[in-house]
């Protein structure tokens, strides 16, 4: 199994900035895809930002110039720097992995317990 521990998230003002992080853990093989998601209430959870082994990544058109996603690969980590940020991106944000526990086993997604971020005056 593998387990994704976030950290980061809480209350800023609009127009302020915010830093996420996410470390995986466990029996992990070989991380395919990192991805921060998030679910604002009465919402359904959306992809914010992705990025792949190569580095390459995707962000939602929501978020582009203002978010930056990033990886350590030697600490299985992904990061989420969030700035000029709106009320609009409160939210919990999930921290998602694709990986492989084993080289004969199918990639799978994994999640993290969520962090909320409050984005108000």
């Amino acid at each position: 199994q593998v387990q994704l521990v976030e950290t980061g998230g809480g209350l800023v003002q609009p127009g302020g900035s915010l830093g996420l992080s996410c470390a995986a853990s466990g029996s992990i093989f070989v991380i395919n895809s990192m991805a921060w998601h998030r679910q604002a209430p009465g919402k359904q959870r959306e992809v914010v930002a992705v990025i792949t082994n190569d580095g390459s990544t995707n962000y939602a058109d929501s978020v582009k110039g203002r978010f930056t996603i990033a990886r350590d690969n030697a600490k299985n980590t992904v990061y989420l720097q969030m700035n000029s940020l709106k009320p609009e991106d409160t939210a919990v944000y999930y921290c998602n992995t694709r990986a492989q526990t084993a080289a004969w086993t199918l990639p799978r997604d994994y999640w993290g317990q969520g962090t909320q971020v409050t984005v108000s005056s």
